[in-house]
């Protein structure tokens, strides 16, 4: 691993990539059980199919471009990224 990638991610009602510029990394992407409610969770490759990630859930994903994902929710909800880049 060559970067440690530690980030939180307030959501708001807009979509919103989890990373500015192109980032790929193999990560763990999970929203806390403490979120008021479901985080939904897009790629910009297929934007009419969204990811319900219920309070609590985690996924793990390897070499994405955290660029390309989207998130959208609760204002105030968070979405955690934990992993690195290679």
């Amino acid at each position: 691993m060559h970067n440690v990638i530690l980030r939180t991610v307030t959501v708001t009602e807009d979509w919103q990539p989890l990373s500015a510029t192109p980032l790929v990394g193999s990560v763990t992407i999970s929203t806390p059980p403490t979120n008021a409610a479901t985080v939904l969770m897009r790629s910009i490759d297929d934007p009419e199919n969204d990811v319900f990630l219920v309070n609590g859930e985690w996924h793990d994903f390897q070499r994405i471009d955290l660029s390309t994902i989207q998130v959208k929710g609760t204002p105030g909800d968070k979405v955690t990224l934990i992993g690195g880049t290679w």
